[in-house]
């Protein structure tokens, strides 16, 4: 079992047919991490209508609490997904804590982890046309996941069509862009040396540098597609790819050009 410091994980979405629950369980039990931050989307309250919770969630939800229960200290910062959790955030019962934003020092730096959908226009101002897109969303990969079994037996790649209109759709792009912008700006202007979100499904780490100074952007991806994390030990911080199970450095990704930062 790996030994981790810290573990980030957000957009598990656990409740609708995308999450990856059997692959995020088998992970979470080969690793031991000293602190989990769990950054929202973790439960999807908004799909809970459809009764759809099967065994293999039920399974993470107990070894996440297996972990608690163990020594782990587990920070379960709300998103919007579970955002019904926000009326009663900021409580703490032994080493779980449940809040809507976090700030800890790690090892001199400060790091500041939050959901991140504060950012997003379309939730903020129409939570009905939101929660349609996310149900077109969980159609979609279930589409997706049914289509990838048929190419798979008949000896084709499989292919992901949410990645597919990220790419090629202008405005998807754009919003990736804004949205890690703001995160940014604002890092920086609260003097934060390390900003990390989920929301966006992207993995990311990168080093920013702007006239108001510089901070290190990171995302910790998601659990429907991506199947990633941010894992921290030895005073380094790396993404976790679970498709590969590859994990990748900061130096090796602060080097790469913009375009090249998302795992995706």
């Amino acid at each position: 079992m790996r030994q981790i410091d810290i573990l980030v994980l957000s957009d598990l979405h656990l409740g609708t047919y995308g999450a990856h629950a059997e692959d995020l369980n088998n992970y979470l039990k080969s690793i031991n991490p000293k602190t989990l931050i769990l950054n929202g989307d973790i439960i999807d309250m908004w799909s809970f209508k459809k009764r759809y919770f099967p065994k293999a969630h039920w399974d993470v939800l107990k070894t996440l609490l297996e972990k608690l229960l163990s020594g782990t200290v587990i920070y379960y910062l709300t998103g919007n997904h579970d955002d019904r959790l926000r009326k009663i955030s900021d409580i703490s019962i032994g080493q779980f804590h449940l809040a809507d934003k976090l700030v800890l020092d790690i090892d001199g730096q400060s790091h500041w982890f939050f959901h991140g959908d504060v950012f997003d226009a379309s939730i903020n101002h129409s939570k009905l046309i939101a929660k349609l897109g996310a149900k077109a969303y969980d159609l979609l990969i279930l589409t997706n996941r049914i289509i990838n079994r048929i190419r798979i037996k008949l000896g084709l790649s499989p292919l992901s069509f949410s990645k597919k209109v990220k790419k090629n759709v202008k405005q998807a792009i754009s919003f990736i862009s804004d949205f890690e912008e703001t995160a940014i700006g604002i890092g920086i202007e609260n003097k934060y040396d390390y900003v990390i979100c989920g929301h966006i499904h992207q993995p990311t780490m990168r080093k920013v540098h702007k006239s108001q100074g510089s901070i290190t952007y990171m995302n910790s991806g998601d659990w429907v597609e991506s199947l990633t994390s941010l894992e921290y030990t030895n005073k380094q911080w790396k993404i976790y790819n679970h498709l590969s199970e590859q994990l990748t450095d900061q130096t090796t990704l602060i080097n790469k050009s913009s375009s090249e930062y998302s795992l995706t």
